[in-house]
C-alpha cells in the first residue's frame, strides 16, 4: 500500500497551523497527495477543472454577502428592530420558537438555503431576538447581548441539522441508505426519513425548552440586580 498521498493531510495541518489561505492550502494539499499518488500534472488540472464545474452551484452563497451588505446598508437592522417593536405581544420566547419551528419544515421540505446565518441570522434575528429582549427586560448588557445573539445562531443550526435528516433526497439520508445496502440490508429513503423524524421533534422541544429557561433567566436577573442598576438598565442607550 502506497502512504506516501498522506503528505497531502500533513499539508493541510501545516497549512491551518501556520493560519494560510484555506484555498491555497486545500489545493496544494490535493495536488501534493496526486503528485504523490503518481498522477501527472495534466491529469490533476483536469480533475480540479471537473471537480470546480460539478460543484460551481456551492459558490452561490458568495452572491448573497453583497446583497445582505446592501439590505444592511439601507437599513434592514432598523427597519426589523422597528417592526419587531410594534409587536407588543412578542417575547424572546416566541420569536426563536416560531423560527425554529419555520426553520425545521423549510429543511424537511429541502430548502435548506433559504435561510442560514448569513441571509436571515446577522441581518434580521439579531436585532429582532435584540428588540425583542430589550422591550421586555430593558437595554442589555455586551454579555447578555452576546448570548441573545449566539442563541440565535443556535437555533438557526438547530432547526436545520435536525430538519433536513427528514428529507428524502438529502446526503446523509443516502449516504444510510448505501451503508445498509452494502450489509445487505435494503431500505427506502422514506424509512430513514421517518426515523429521523422523532429525533427533530425532539430536538424541536428541547430547544424550545432552553430558549424559555434563558429568557427566564433574563427576567430573573434584571429583578435581582440592584435599583441603581436598574434605572441604568430602563435608560435608553444607543446601539452600534
Amino acid at each position: 500500500m502506497n502512504y506516501w498521498p498522506l503528505l497531502g493531510v500533513a499539508c493541510v495541518v501545516a497549512g491551518f497551523m501556520l493560519r494560510f489561505n484555506p484555498v491555497v492550502v486545500v489545493v496544494t494539499a490535493g495536488l501534493v497527495s496526486g503528485l504523490a499518488a503518481g498522477k501527472s500534472v495534466p491529469e490533476l488540472l483536469a480533475l480540479l477543472g471537473n471537480s470546480f464545474v460539478s460543484n460551481r452551484a456551492l459558490l452561490l452563497f458568495a452572491f448573497t454577502l453583497p446583497t445582505i451588505g446592501l439590505l444592511e446598508r439601507a437599513g434592514l437592522r432598523e427597519h426589523a428592530i422597528k417592526w419587531i417593536a410594534s409587536w407588543t405581544r412578542l417575547t424572546l420566547t416566541k420569536l426563536l420558537v416560531a423560527y425554529l419551528g419555520i426553520r425545521q419544515l423549510l429543511s424537511m421540505l429541502g430548502l435548506i438555503d433559504i435561510a442560514g446565518h448569513a441571509q436571515t441570522v446577522r441581518p434580521l434575528l439579531a436585532p429582532m431576538s435584540t428588540s425583542a429582549a430589550e422591550k421586555v427586560h430593558g437595554p442589555l448588557e455586551d454579555e447578555e447581548l452576546q448570548k441573545v445573539h449566539a442563541l440565535g445562531a443556535a437555533t438557526d443550526n438547530v432547526g436545520r441539522f435536525f430538519g433536513e435528516d427528514v428529507f428524502l433526497a438529502f446526503g446523509a439520508v443516502l449516504l444510510i441508505q448505501g451503508f445498509y445496502a452494502e450489509h445487505g440490508i435494503v431500505l427506502e429513503p422514506l424509512q430513514i426519513a421517518l426515523w429521523a423524524l422523532p429525533t427533530a421533534v425532539a430536538a424541536f422541544a428541547i430547544h424550545a425548552v432552553r430558549v424559555q429557561m434563558f429568557d427566564r433567566a433574563l427576567r430573573r436577573r434584571l429583578q435581582a440586580a440592584p435599583p441603581a442598576m436598574q434605572e441604568a438598565r430602563e435608560t435608553p442607550r444607543a446601539r452600534p
